[in-house]
């Protein structure tokens, strides 16, 4: 009789038959012995398809899982919400139960950790080989250094902790000067750099972060849903509008991100020279482009309607170069109508008597880049025509997938991700947005504040 093999009168199903009425959810699976010890933890997208692995043939022959698959005379399961759910749930369990096994088949190197210095006045999120002794809050080990790094980017886009090694102080003042990454542009960390967040609200990201990766995501949510309540009573909007959106991405919270379309900017680091070089020879231009220029549209459902212009010399930011604009001939949403405002009033030849005011009298873009796709191009070439001036060279860049459209070209420029070029105009179109955002909010809270005029 096979040592995996229960005893036929012993009433208990056969493990490789009762992985057959696994449910296909996410989970994490417990292979037991004889004794009722439990010899792994694994974790699953799809519970009854990862488990149902271990009583095949080459399971029982690969060296990796020969000794384990002898030893298996149970299994059970834990079903869980999501990929990360399952993923903590994998790290908690191994941690409290140390299976034999999980042992055994790691690697060389270490079981990795997630790190929080919660001794910091702003705590930072690490994933880690190598723990603390003192100072730190411990989760792990993760027995996938690889789904833990997946899971802290995850979870970063929802509760927007920093990940960046910068030890920052509230009572330094040099830190209100301090320029934030892209991770705050593109909305996945709330800058503590630059202290535009409060010692306090940061904590309460770090205190949702902790209760996610310790199992109380549905306590999380009961209480955030009572705050959104409470904001929205308060006709604080913009706060019960934030608190929604976090509460949906929470609940379908999963590992269903792309390594080339998620990348983050900080772990490829951008190199400005190296990324107006790459411009010059994907767009084919005769010399090394100096002067960008980036526009992009904000509204809310149409009402407040603006724009932003923003300026890099050299690949880097050049503020003074910066422009708002406040949408004055456009009625509700069209985003090709109010590229081709900003775009005239940009670039309107001006009176050769009017004295020069500013960067847009005085510099002419090398490349001018619209956020968006085939018609916010073409809303922008066209005012060039109406206007009778030779555009720079003009480009758009569509978010979902990236690509990059020129005039008279039917095919988009597709570059790969870690492309430097890309990352340069991607750099340009968030900090647009940024801008964009930035404008439109502080007319909104101005338009709330004001008291009305009698």
């Amino acid at each position: 009789m096979s040592e995996t093999t229960p005893p036929a009168d012993s009433g208990v199903m056969p493990p490789a038959d009762k992985v057959k009425q696994f449910p296909q959810t996410p989970g994490v699976y417990l292979m037991k012995d004889r004794q009722g010890r439990v010899l792994y933890v694994g974790k699953a997208k799809n519970l009854r398809h990862r488990a149902s692995h271990y009583f095949t043939a080459a399971a029982a022959e690969d060296p990796r899982t020969a000794d384990l698959v002898k030893l298996i005379a149970d299994i059970d399961y834990l079903e869980a919400d999501s990929e990360v759910d399952a993923l903590l749930m994998e790290a908690r369990l191994v941690k409290d139960l140390q299976p034999r096994f999980n042992v055994e088949l790691k690697d060389d190197k270490t079981f990795p950790y997630l790190q929080i210095r919660i001794r910091e006045e702003f705590p930072r999120v690490e994933f880690t080989r190598s723990p603390r002794r003192h100072g730190v809050k411990l989760y792990g080990p993760f027995t996938s250094a690889r789904g833990l790094r997946t899971a802290i980017q995850v979870l970063q886009r929802i509760l927007q902790f920093r990940t960046c090694s910068l030890d920052i102080r509230s009572d330094d003042p040099r830190w209100r000067w301090f320029r934030p990454c892209l991770l705050h542009s593109i909305r996945q960390c709330t800058a503590p750099c630059n202290l535009r967040v409060s010692r306090d609200e940061y904590r309460q990201q770090i205190r949702s972060l902790r209760m996610v990766l310790e199992g109380k995501k549905n306590r999380l949510i009961a209480e955030m849903e009572k705050e959104m309540a409470e904001a929205s009573a308060a006709l604080q909007f913009e706060k019960a509008a934030r608190l929604r959106d976090e509460i949906a991405a929470l609940r379908n919270l999963g590992l269903r991100g792309d390594v080339e379309k998620d990348v983050q900017p900080e772990v490829f680091p951008l190199e400005p020279r190296k990324g107006i070089l790459g411009l010059r020879k994907v767009l084919g231009l005769s010399r090394t482009p100096r002067v960008i220029e980036g526009i992009d549209i904000a509204h809310l459902g149409g009402h407040e309607t603006v724009a932003a212009l923003v300026a890099f010399i050299d690949g880097l930011p050049f503020k003074p170069g910066y422009r708002r604009y406040r949408i004055r001939t456009v009625a509700g949403i069209d985003d090709f109508a109010s590229i081709r405002e900003v775009v005239a009033r940009r670039f309107r030849p001006r009176p050769a008597t009017r004295p020069t005011l500013g960067l847009e009298e005085q510099i002419f873009p090398d490349v001018l880049l619209i956020d968006g796709g085939k018609g916010q191009l073409n809303a922008a070439l066209e005012v060039f025509r109406l206007l009778g001036v030779d555009p720079p060279c003009l480009i758009s860049l569509a978010k979902r997938e990236e690509e990059i459209y020129r005039p008279g070209q039917a095919e988009p420029i597709r570059l790969s991700r870690r492309s430097a070029a890309l990352r340069l105009l991607q750099y340009v179109r968030d900090e647009a947005h940024r801008f964009a955002q930035h404008y439109h909010h502080l007319l909104r809270r101005k338009k709330f504040t004001d008291p009305p005029a009698d």
